[in-house]
Formats: C-alpha cells, sequence, structure tokens
C-alpha cells in the first residue's frame, strides 16, 4: 500500500496547473467528483484527455476498487468539463489537504461549478435503492479541528454558511421531475469510514438530522464552495437502514461490490441531472 504523500504547498499546486496545461489547452467551466459505480461517467466527455493522478504533483492514488486514478478533461456536450475519476479517502490515510488538491486545482484551472456525487446510505426509511438525494446541507463527524488550515494561503479560512448553492438544487429536483425518478434534498453525514454503520450508530444519526450517510464529500464541498465554486451535491442511496429491525439494513446492498453495482445502475439519472445543469443557463 502507498503511503500517503505527506504536504501539499502551493508550489505544489502550480506544479500540477504547469502539467495539466501542458496536456491540455481546454479551460472547464465545470468539475465533476465521481463517486463509486459512476466512473461511467467520464466516457461521455467528448476529445478526452486522461491524466493519471501518478503523474500529477502531489496527487496520491486511490486505493478503493471503483476509483481509477484519472483527471479527464474534455467537451460535455458544448462545455468544457474535467471530472475526477477516483477520490481519495480519509479512511486510507490521506489528510484533508490531500484530499481537496484535486478540487483546488479545478478551481485554479476556471472551472466556476463542482458537482460532487458519492454512493452513500440511507438513513431516511422513506428512501429506497436507487434513488437520489440532492444535498441540501452536511455533517462532517470526521472534520478534525484545524485539517482544512492547510489548504493554500490564498483560500480563505472556514466559517459557518452555506455550501451547497440553492439554484442548482432546484435545476437538479427539475431534471429528476423531468426524468421522472425519485430525488429529494436531504442532508447527507460523512463518517472516517471504511466501515459501515452498526445499528445504533444508524439511530444516532437519523436523531442529528442526517438522511444519508457516505465517508467522503464533505471536505471537497466545503473547500470548493470556500474558493467560490458553485457547489451540487448529489448522493445515490445504495442501501436502507432499518435499525429498529435488528440490523444495520434490511434493504441490502452493504458490501462494497454491491455498492458498486447500485451505482453503475444509476448512472442515466445522474447524467440526466448533469444535463439539466448544462441546459439551465447556469454554466
Amino acid at each position: 500500500m502507498m503511503r500517503p504523500r505527506a504536504g501539499v504547498t502551493d508550489q505544489t499546486l502550480g506544479s500540477a496547473i504547469l502539467h495539466v496545461s501542458s496536456r491540455t489547452p481546454l479551460v472547464p467551466r465545470v468539475a465533476i467528483v465521481l463517486g463509486s459505480g459512476l466512473g461511467a461517467l467520464a466516457d461521455r466527455l467528448a476529445d478526452a484527455v486522461a491524466i493519471g493522478y501518478d503523474s500529477l504533483p502531489g496527487f496520491g492514488r486511490p486505493m478503493a476498487r471503483g476509483h481509477r486514478g484519472e483527471l479527464i478533461l474534455g467537451m460535455l456536450g458544448d462545455i468544457p468539463a474535467v471530472m475526477m475519476a477516483g477520490r481519495l479517502h480519509r479512511y486510507e490515510g490521506y489528510r484533508d489537504e490531500q484530499i481537496v488538491l484535486p478540487i483546488r486545482l479545478m478551481a485554479a484551472m476556471g472551472a466556476e461549478i463542482l458537482i460532487v456525487s458519492n454512493a452513500a446510505g440511507g438513513l431516511n426509511p422513506f428512501l429506497r435503492v436507487g434513488d437520489l438525494v440532492v444535498i441540501r446541507d452536511h455533517i462532517d463527524l470526521a472534520y478534525r479541528r484545524g485539517s482544512y488550515l492547510s489548504v493554500g494561503t490564498d483560500s480563505p479560512r472556514y466559517s459557518s454558511r452555506e455550501v451547497y448553492d440553492p439554484g442548482l438544487i432546484d435545476v437538479a429536483l427539475a431534471g429528476a421531475r423531468a426524468g421522472d425518478f425519485r430525488a429529494v434534498e436531504g442532508v447527507y453525514l460523512a463518517t472516517l469510514g471504511p466501515t459501515y454503520e452498526t445499528p445504533a450508530e444508524y439511530r444516532m444519526m437519523r436523531r442529528l438530522g442526517a438522511d444519508v450517510v457516505g465517508m467522503s464529500t464533505a471536505p471537497e464541498a466545503r473547500v470548493a464552495a470556500d474558493l467560490g465554486l458553485r457547489v451540487l451535491g448529489l448522493s445515490v442511496v445504495t442501501n436502507v437502514a432499518k435499525p429498529e429491525r435488528g440490523s444495520a439494513s434490511a434493504d441490502l446492498p452493504t458490501t462494497h461490490d454491491e455498492v458498486l453495482a447500485v451505482g453503475r445502475g444509476v448512472v442515466e439519472k445522474v447524467c440526466r441531472v448533469i444535463d439539466e445543469v448544462m441546459r439551465s443557463g447556469i454554466v
């Protein structure tokens, strides 16, 4: 297993920018983080240029299966875009400054909107496997005080404020209605992972006000918002907890392979939402 890299400096970010610009002149307007099972979305990019994380200064290697470890630039319709096919996770040993380096890079390259997706467990009993939750807010239980302070000297320090863009939330919900599939607003709760939750933990999280739980997204979304990007968060529900029945989940899947399978099965829903964002004139 590769040891996570020790730190990220503004010089590292500058070197990464130069490396990308040497491979393609494209200036992305939209950045997309692909969650577990959603890597096929990258195949929609035309004239794509894929850059392996292992060639980018400061980037780590994703260790979770289903995360390819490539930064892919190309045209999504008539909109220049960049996608992260694979993300880093805290449970892999990476610090937040390393996890958010790709976000800083995409913002520096010109991105104005971040669409961040993930596979998540459902806490709200009204959810069903395959539903899409449009994130309106998050609870970061894995946050470590001071862990965001190294994201760069030019970035603002964190304050309590709105992270997810209300206009993008409305557009995403409209896209689901037009596509005739379920999508609801909800609160995402981020844990350290990589274990799934116990029934008692599910009950606690629900009482905190969370609708879905996962192991990513919060640091990426928060840094993007503080860098001035408009943020849209999308959670694909891969299982729904039924802790009152004495087990962590009555509606499986709860294995990583099954999570990936659900993600692959709802790719078209996520595509429909992204298409709606592109057509809305917001970009």
